[in-house]
């Protein structure tokens, strides 16, 4: 597929090509969700803690006799039915950490790049520099190019002078592509790729594409040609063998 490139005056410079395996195919979207799943249980802390009723402070004492009050026995003042005691069932530290492999990674973020192409909310410009790091020219070049409900800027390298433009704003991320996340892309509407990161998105989304397809290619065999087979040798015990069978022994003595 084809994609205008814009300055940042929204005037058409060129026409690129967008590879249809990264920006053209139709959306898997049982892997974005999983990929959604898992990138939010990686970012819980799992610090959350409740005192049982060994860790509350207090009830060493036993509150009153065993045998004679007429109330039904207790040991302490801290077991989980008294105000102020411990919890049964609490949560308590651990890790929410879930695995996910690098193809399904891949294939998901091929997928939201290709929901924002389809969706008309992908926009590719020469370049993006700032060298004064205002918040305001950013805002500026941003309404210029039809932007104003937020937008992800993927920058083919680092600008200390639009990350500093962009960091008061929170409907502006500006990453570069190493550092696109997928909530990002579905958290704003629109999608801002510099020419350059465009070409390293789809070298580092395609890598494991192509390595299948070579992979493919190692494991064709060529057909064996006629002559190259090599005649079997003769079996002696078969049918038809050529070799006499041995003479009898004479069964008179000399």
């Amino acid at each position: 597929m084809q994609s205008n490139v814009l300055d940042l005056r929204g005037q058409v410079l060129l026409q690129i090509d967008l590879d249809d395996r990264v920006f053209g195919i139709a959306p898997n979207q049982a892997v974005v969700h999983q990929a959604v799943v898992t990138q939010e249980a990686n970012a819980r802390q799992g610090t959350h803690d409740t005192r049982t009723r060994g860790e509350v402070a207090g009830g060493g004492k036993k509150p009153y006799r065993q045998k004679g009050t007429g109330y039904a026995r207790q040991g302490s003042k801290r077991a989980p039915h008294y105000t102020g005691g411990g919890v049964v069932f609490g949560p308590h530290p651990r890790s929410y950490e879930k695995a996910f492999p690098k193809k399904m990674r891949r294939l998901a973020m091929r997928s939201v790049l290709s929901a924002r192409a389809a969706e008309d909310a992908l926009t590719v410009v020469d370049a993006f520099a700032f060298d004064s790091g205002k918040t305001k020219d950013l805002v500026a070049a941003l309404a210029t190019l039809g932007v104003d409900t937020g937008a992800v800027i993927v920058l083919g390298e680092r600008s200390d002078a639009l990350f500093r433009a962009a960091r008061n704003l929170d409907h502006v991320h500006v990453v570069t592509p190493n550092g696109l996340n997928l909530l990002d892309i579905l958290r704003l509407p629109r999608l801002i790729l510099v020419e350059s990161a465009v070409a390293e998105l789809t070298r580092t989304l395609t890598s494991d594409l192509a390595a299948s397809i070579s992979a493919v290619s190692e494991l064709e065999v060529e057909p064996r040609s006629p002559s190259s087979a090599t005649t079997a040798p003769a079996d002696p015990d078969s049918e038809g063998s050529s070799e006499s069978p041995p003479a009898e022994a004479d069964g008179e003595a000399e």
